[in-house]
């Protein structure tokens, strides 16, 4: 039996959890929306889809090419106003992880030596309308998340 004084140092869970709940929310025919810290070091994204710090991404494989869910970033070729963008987001940026059509997913705390997420009450931004290649998307309210056990 292992000693707790002495723990054994594991890399962060969170890219696993991504890759786990993104998977779940595709084969469950819903649409994964990552929530992004977009003032996190290291974030890409273009400047215009940022709103109070944060931005909303489809990750759907219908809406993203190249989709690539690392250990260190997720990076994926995206289009917003019609122009393509290579966009790049270290893992520890990852807020949230969540389906569009009913906000269930999973919300990630701030890993060791992060700076926490803003703490307004404010709902994650929507991303903007008109961009679904399927035509455009319903009004929705903020999705609401809930853990995943």
């Amino acid at each position: 039996m292992m000693s707790s004084d002495n723990p054994i140092p594991m890399t962060s869970n969170r890219p696993y959890l991504l890759r786990a709940i993104y998977d779940w929310i595709s084969d469950n025919g819903l649409t994964p929306y990552l929530l992004v810290d977009a003032t996190a070091e290291g974030v890409r994204v273009p400047p215009h889809v940022i709103k109070n710090g944060q931005v909303v991404l489809n990750i759907a494989m219908r809406a993203v090419a190249n989709l690539d869910l690392g250990n260190e970033r997720i990076g994926f070729q995206a289009r917003f106003s019609g122009v393509s963008h290579a966009i790049h987001i270290p893992i520890r940026a990852v807020l949230a992880l969540y389906a569009q059509e009913n906000g269930q997913g999973m919300m990630f705390p701030a890993e060791e030596g992060d700076a926490p997420p803003p703490s307004d009450d404010t709902p994650p931004p929507s991303p903007p309308e008109g961009k679904d290649e399927d035509g455009p998307r319903p009004q929705r309210g903020a999705p609401h998340l809930r853990v995943v056990k």
